[in-house]
C-alpha cells in the first residue's frame, strides 16, 4: 500500500502542526514565479518571490509547477487491484463471482487504490461500486468506510450502481438501490444498458435521486441515439447534476449523427464523463467518446480513470495527468484544455468548488516538477499534493546516467562489493559533459 506518511521536500512529515504553508518560488501556469500563502483550507496571498513572509511552514518549490488538484470523476473502487490471479474471478460479470470477496477485502483495496491515485494527485475521487441483488450492500458499506478512513487526506465520494430497475428484477433492484442511499450513497447511478428497458432504468435512477435531492451518474456506452436522446431529455428535467460516461459509442456513430447526439447533451447541461484509456467492466466497448467534438459542441467533458487493475484492465495507472495527457496526444485537445478536464470540469461534475490559484481559493494543489503545463502532462514524474492546506502525499523521481570513462569515452562500471554499479552522479558525470536533463531536487553541489 503506498505510504500515507507523505514527506516534506526538506525532511519531516505532513501534519496539521503549522497553520500557515508557504509555496515559494513556484511556477504558475501563466509562466510567472510566485509565493503563494496558504492559510487553514483556503489560499490568502499569492506575490512576487520573497513578498511573503510566515511563521508556519516554508516549502521550496523551485523548478515545480503549481496547478489546481486534478479530481478524479469515474474510479471503479469495488473492483480495483483484483486483476492479480488470486482474484481473477472478482470482475466477473457474473453475480455470484462478483461477490466472492469479503468486504475488508474490498475495503483494503478501495483504500490502496485511493492513496495511489491521492499520490497521482487526485484529492476527491467518485467511486463507482455495483448495488446488485448479486453483490448485495457489502462492497458499499466496505467503500464507505475506506472513504470515511480516508477524511482528512482525501475526499472520497460514493455512486451507487445499480443493477436491472426494470421488468422481473426491477422491484428487488429498486428496493436495494434505495437501500443504499439510506445507508449513505452521495451519488445515485444506474447502468441502464443493462437493463430491459433502459430508458425507464434512466427514469427510475433520475426519480429517486430528485426524490432525495442526490446527483445521478449514469454509466452508459452511448451507442443508441435513440436512447442518448431520451436520457438528455429526462436529464434536462432533472437540473444539473447529471453525469453520463464513459459514452465510448458515440465514437462508433456516423459524425453527423454524433454531432446532433452532441448537441442534445449540451442542451441538456449533462456533463459526460470519458476514459481516455478505454472502457471499464461496465461497459460492452473499449472506445473514447469523442472528445474534441463534444468540446466544439459545448458539452461539459470531464475525464476519468475507470477500472485500476482489473480482471477488465490488467493494466492502468488511475493517473488523471495521464488522462490528460491522452487527450492531448489522441484526441486533439491542447494542453490546457486536456487539464481542464480532469481537474475544473471534473470538479463540477462532482460538487466541488472552482480552485483557481489565488487568495481565497480552496487549498486543493498540485505541484509537479516542470516549467509548464505540455511538460509536466508529459513527465510528471515528481509530484506534491496538497488537500485542505497540508502536504498529504509527495511522490518523487530522481534521474542519473552512468558516468563515462573520459579517456576511451566508453561507460564505465564501476562494481560495487556487492555486485551493483557505483553511479557517478556528480556534475562531472556524463549527465554533466553532455548537458542531459535531470529530474530531482539537487544539492548545494548538484548532488541528487
Amino acid at each position: 500500500m503506498p505510504d500515507s506518511r507523505p514527506r516534506w521536500p526538506g525532511g519531516g512529515t505532513a501534519g496539521p502542526a503549522s497553520s500557515t504553508l508557504l509555496l515559494s518560488g513556484v511556477r504558475l501556469s501563466d509562466g510567472r514565479t510566485a509565493d503563494v500563502l496558504i492559510g487553514g483550507r483556503r489560499i490568502e496571498a499569492v506575490g512576487a518571490p520573497g513578498s511573503l513572509g510566515t511563521q508556519g511552514t516554508r516549502l521550496d518549490l523551485r523548478g515545480y509547477l503549481l496547478l489546481p488538484a486534478p479530481a478524479e470523476p469515474h474510479a471503479h473502487s469495488d473492483t480495483a487491484l483484483t486483476a492479480s490471479p488470486g482474484q481473477a474471478g472478482a470482475n466477473s460479470a457474473t453475480p455470484g463471482q462478483a461477490g466472492a470477496l469479503t468486504a475488508d477485502d474490498v475495503r483494503r483495496r478501495a483504500t490502496e487504490a485511493a492513496l495511489l491515485q491521492l499520490s497521482h494527485g487526485a484529492t476527491a475521487l467518485r467511486a463507482q461500486v455495483r448495488v446488485t441483488t448479486g453483490t448485495g450492500l457489502a462492497p458499499l458499506d466496505a467503500v464507505l468506510e475506506a472513504g470515511r478512513s480516508l477524511r482528512g487526506l482525501m475526499d472520497l465520494t460514493v455512486v451507487a450502481v445499480s443493477g436491472p430497475l426494470t421488468g422481473r428484477a426491477g422491484a428487488d433492484g429498486l428496493a436495494l438501490l434505495r437501500d443504499a442511499v439510506d445507508r449513505g450513497a452521495d451519488v445515485v447511478g444506474g447502468r441502464p444498458d443493462l437493463d430491459p428497458d433502459p430508458g425507464g432504468h434512466a427514469e427510475a435512477v433520475l426519480g429517486l435521486a430528485a426524490g432525495h435531492g442526490l446527483p445521478v451518474d449514469l454509466h452508459t456506452d452511448a451507442d443508441d441515439p435513440a436512447l442518448l436522446a431520451r436520457y438528455a431529455a429526462t436529464a434536462g428535467e432533472f437540473g444539473p447534476g447529471v453525469s453520463l460516461g464513459p459514452c465510448g459509442g458515440l465514437s462508433r456513430l456516423p459524425e453527423d449523427m454524433a454531432a446532433a447526439a452532441a448537441d442534445r447533451l449540451a442542451a441538456a447541461g449533462v456533463t459526460v464523463v470519458c476514459l481516455p484509456q478505454g472502457g471499464c467492466a461496465g461497459s460492452r466497448l473499449r472506445d473514447t467518446a469523442p472528445a474534441g467534438l463534444l468540446r466544439a459542441a459545448g458539452v461539459r467533458l470531464a475525464a476519468g480513470s475507470g477500472a485500476l487493475r482489473d480482471a477488465a484492465r490488467p493494466v492502468g495507472r488511475g493517473d488523471p495527468l495521464e488522462a490528460a495527457y491522452l487527450l492531448a496526444a489522441q484526441h486533439g485537445l491542447d494542453a490546457a484544455a486536456a487539464y481542464e478536464a480532469v481537474s475544473a470540469t471534473a470538479r463540477a461534475a462532482m460538487g466541488l468548488p472552482e480552485v483557481r490559484v489565488e487568495a481565497g481559493s480552496p487549498a486543493e494543489l498540485l505541484a509537479v516538477r516542470g516549467d509548464d503545463l505540455p511538460g509536466a502532462l508529459s513527465l510528471a514524474y515528481s509530484r506534491i499534493v496538497v488537500h485542505r492546506g497540508r502536504v498529504v502525499a509527495r511522490t518523487g523521481a530522481v534521474r542519473e546516467y552512468r558516468d563515462r570513462d573520459p579517456g576511451t569515452g566508453s561507460v564505465r562500471e564501476d562494481r560495487a562489493p556487492g555486485g551493483g554499479v557505483v553511479r557517478d552522479a556528480s556534475a562531472r558525470g556524463t549527465a554533466g559533459v553532455l548537458g542531459l536533463p535531470r529530474q530531482g531536487r539537487t544539492g548545494p553541489g548538484g548532488e541528487l
